[in-house]
């Protein structure tokens, strides 16, 4: 584990702000060059590390206990209706924004298929098989794999309904090319006793949907071939390209094509790496851990496996601080530190996180996964395979190591990862504060400079909503009239009647954390337009003795309009007298004091989408200090006391 001290040392090696930090390392390319990958990749697969189709003996050792789980799973399979994804199903998406039309039966198709290979694989009687060739042929059968709500970008027409004359590589696409990569690796000579055209047919589509569109094209955003300064490089890059490694080793049989393509997987994934800050802080949060630096951990994984160790970047410090990250940002009884998109609540796959700190050497992220793994709501491996089937053969020979290993969550009083511009900081065991900066470009950007979520034993009490089901308008021109991504539905202020805006320029100013004051304090005016006129709104977080005080200092052109402070809760609040607002929950009180030149009202959010309310239950509320004066100059504080 790195000492607490070596994430503040990064606050004076920063050159660059947090967004703009994008370092060519190049850490991948470094290791090796494509002379090298020809000579140490192989068509012949013996690189694989699992039991063929026919060793029986080394399935049985494999699965061990879980076979018959997995038997079972695939006999409620036995008889599945395979859907068809009507072009209306892709429509759906131009005329009322439902991603769901499409993506739903799509992707129980995608993970009917996998509960059956994993069946097959256990019992190899050849009883599903035939259900097995069906989702093969139903998929080759499909114009595309891409999702209707990431077709209109990359294709020319700017449509959802996918052309037959261009090809699309996105997430979901990808992890079935992956799982029929598989499919097509263990089962070939099955098929070929049934017909051969089933895997010859597999493998020209998967060649050409894939394999020979990702050496085709270098447009797809996600590769970051075309990547411009300030660009944004994000969890779909280590996804999609795990995703297109897997093809390439599993499927491809010219020599020449898999290492040029294996090599050009690692030119895109050193962008992600070059992107990420040194500090491993993952900007989109903990929910989206697992497909940025997790699927970063896979594609390292299966690249190794591949190269005989040769490509090893496992003990480099980003890919270290990238892994412990998760457990960090874990605040306890399943809640987590959710800026941007991420949800409230989760901690992580326990197995994947234990993978990953196995090959790191992290005590830290081996025994968090351990703690996760005997949480009651541990609903990952091998209960749900999902469509991520190299993860669900990965997982077998970690079982037992998790199991036998110790439970712990990490350790700390103060964090602060200096190039994002997180900064954690506990009052004993009791208190989690966590704080934001960064800038109003991160990837699943909220406009949120400044803000702050408090835990109290475990319990959120002033929170980050998150972000509702994903809709054509979540990523759109229109994401930021989404409430959930506005400034003032976040604990920030509204100020001279301006909230936050979005974009690469608005950030925070001077950050800075002092650990012996368990101070946290930063400039917020930046993050609002000019016309608010703001030349200074300085926020200062001090956490002491069960008080967090919140000390503001202001400096505004010319105010016309009154600033609002708001802070958003679950919890109802109840105001029993001027200058307090009470918040309860189970059995624990908390009180926010303000001054009198602030009034109080109290904005009840109903809460109507299933992503929210899962969470949240069925409203959420807005405590809102409205200033009684008008000045240009000033300052206050509020103090929230843990009762």
């Amino acid at each position: 584990m790195y000492p607490i001290r070596f994430l503040i040392v990064l606050c004076a090696l920063c050159m660059v702000h947090a967004g703009y930090g994008y370092e060519p390392r190049n850490l991948l390319q470094q290791h090796a060059k494509l002379t090298d990958i020809w000579k140490w990749v192989s068509t012949d697969k013996s690189w694989v590390p699992y039991p063929i189709y026919t060793d029986r003996v080394g399935w049985d050792r494999l699965t061990a206990s879980l076979k018959s789980d997995y038997i079972k799973k695939g006999e409620e399979s036995l008889k599945y209706e395979w859907r068809i994804v009507k072009a209306t199903d892709y429509l759906e998406f131009e005329r009322t924004g439902s991603r769901g039309a499409m993506q739903n039966p799509f992707n129980k198709n995608v993970h009917t298929l996998s509960n059956l290979l994993m069946a097959e694989l256990c019992e190899g009687k050849g009883r599903f098989i035939d259900q097995i060739v069906n989702g093969v042929w139903l998929f080759s059968e499909m114009t595309s794999w891409a999702a209707s709500a990431h077709l209109p970008g990359p294709q020319k027409s700017g449509r959802v309904l996918p052309d037959h004359r261009e090809h699309v590589i996105d997430l979901g696409g990808s992890d079935l090319a992956s799982l029929l990569s598989w499919t097509y690796y263990f089962l070939k000579d099955e098929f070929d006793k049934i017909d051969p055209v089933i895997a010859e047919r597999l493998k020209y589509t998967l060649k050409e949907k894939v394999i020979n569109t990702y050496m085709q094209r270098d447009d797809f955003w996600w590769q970051a071939f075309r990547l411009q300064p300030g660009g944004m490089v994000n969890n779909w890059n280590p996804w999609c390209n795990f995703n297109v490694l897997s093809c390439l080793l599993l499927v491809e049989d010219d020599e020449r094509i898999m290492a040029e393509g294996v090599y050009r997987t690692m030119q895109s994934v050193d962008h992600f790496i070059n992107y990420n800050n040194l500090d491993g802080a993952c900007e989109e949060g903990p929910s989206y851990w697992g497909h940025a630096a997790g699927k970063l951990y896979d594609y390292l994984q299966l690249l190794g496996y591949a190269t005989k160790d040769r490509v090893n970047i496992f003990n480099e410090p980003i890919i270290r601080n990238m892994g412990e990250y998760i457990g960090r940002s874990y605040v306890g009884d399943g809640w987590v530190v959710n800026f941007a998109d991420a949800s409230a609540k989760g901690g992580g796959d326990a197995v994947l996180i234990y993978r990953y700190g196995k090959s790191i050497n992290s005590l830290e992220m081996q025994q968090f996964a351990a703690y996760l793994y005997r949480r009651p709501d541990n609903n990952t491996f091998p209960m749900h395979i999902g469509r991520d089937f190299f993860r669900a053969l990965e997982s077998f020979d970690v079982l037992s190591g998790l199991s036998a290993t110790k439970p712990a969550l990490p350790q700390f009083s103060a964090l602060w990862y200096a190039e994002t511009e997180f900064c954690y900081m506990k009052d004993g065991e009791r208190v989690f504060v966590a704080y934001k900066g960064g800038y109003n470009n991160e990837s699943h950007n909220h406009n949120d400079i400044g803000t702050f979520n408090l835990y109290v034993q475990q319990i959120p009490f002033f929170i980050d909503v998150g972000v509702g089901t994903y809709t054509k308008k979540t990523f759109s021109k229109d994401r930021y009239s989404i409430w959930t991504m506005q400034s003032s539905y976040h604990n920030l202020p509204k100020i001279n009647g301006y909230d936050q805006v979005y974009g690469a320029k608005y950030k925070s100013n001077t950050p800075v954390f002092n650990e012996q004051k368990q101070e946290f304090s930063l400039d917020i005016s930046k993050a609002y337009p000019e016309e608010a006129g703001i030349r200074e709104w300085n926020r200062l977080y001090r956490l002491q003795q069960n008080k967090l005080h919140i000390i503001e200092k202001y400096d505004i052109q010319n105010p016309t309009t009154h600033n609002e402070i708001n802070f958003m809760t679950w919890v109802e609040p109840v105001v029993k007298k001027q200058g307090e607002v009470y918040l309860h929950s189970d059995g624990i009180g908390v009180r926010l004091k303000f001054d009198k030149t602030f009034s109080v009202h109290i904005e009840q959010i109903p809460i109507e989408d299933k992503r929210l309310s899962d969470v949240w239950g069925e409203k959420v509320f807005k405590i809102v200090l409205k200033s009684k004066t008008l000045r240009k100059k000033g300052h206050h504080t509020f103090e929230i006391e843990i009762l």
